[in-house]
């Protein structure tokens, strides 16, 4: 039998005191306008974020605060419904300012990055990933047969999305969701293909030093987006959470 919303709510509750690393919407996934030359400057999304009490408390009460319902029918899915992939054609951070989405969080979670000629900074041809799936680093070349080693992962995977409110937002909306700075991560290619579109309870990075921030991650998109948690996933992301504070 599935835990019922009082009692998750009640297991998120123990966790107040925890040290969640809870960005609040936005917070450092911001870009800046492409650059002609040199490396970009942006910083990625801090790993390991530090919290005050303050936060921590807004980020269990955010949690807290997420509908717990069973997953939607996935009729109807298809990554169409999300919109144009990487458009630039978004009001998010790094919308309108001439470079596709991909290219965005490229510049920004890469370091050392080299730029495409002629493509007034946006193309990433090359630079180097500090994985936070796996802790590894890896080195990106853009090709036919090396791009895919680093991918760009939804952190609420749009299938997943489409399963707890997704369906229920306009198109403008999803196409926003699909592109917003907050969800995405530059990531181990292989990594995210084997997350394919799981939510938290099914799949959680093998870093285990990344998973509070992650799981804090997805509580952030999904309250920015109305979306509902499952009851497997509520309790899931709890565990990690009171795993954190232990750490701390």
């Amino acid at each position: 039998m599935l835990p019922s919303r009082a009692a998750v709510v009640a297991a998120v509750a123990v966790l107040a005191g925890c040290g969640l690393p809870l960005p609040s919407p936005g917070a450092g996934v911001t870009y800046a306008s492409p650059r002609v030359d040199g490396p970009s400057s942006v910083p990625g999304p801090s790993f390991v974020p530090s919290m005050t009490p303050a936060q921590v408390r807004d980020a269990v009460t955010a949690l807290a605060a997420l509908p717990i319902k069973g997953r939607a029918p996935r009729t109807g899915y298809d990554r169409e419904a999300f919109g144009p992939a990487w458009t630039d054609d978004v009001d998010v951070s790094g919308g309108h300012n001439g470079c596709d989405t991909r290219n965005d969080v490229l510049r920004r979670d890469l370091t050392a990055e080299r730029l495409k000629p002629g493509t007034h900074g946006c193309v990433v041809l090359a630079g180097t990933l500090a994985d936070p799936y796996t802790g590894r680093t890896i080195v990106f070349t853009r090709g036919r047969s090396t791009s895919s080693r680093v991918q760009i992962d939804h952190v609420v995977a749009l299938g997943d999305a489409w399963v707890t409110g997704a369906q229920q937002l306009t198109p403008t909306q999803r196409t926003t969701l699909a592109n917003d700075p907050l969800n995405l991560l530059a990531v181990d290619g292989p990594t995210n293909s084997a997350k394919r579109d799981a939510d938290a309870a099914s799949w959680l990075p093998p870093n285990k030093a990344y998973r509070c921030t992650y799981v804090a991650r997805q509580v952030a998109v999904k309250s920015r987006y109305h979306l509902w948690v499952t009851a497997a996933e509520a309790v899931q992301i709890a565990r990690v959470l009171a795993g954190c504070s232990r750490a701390r």
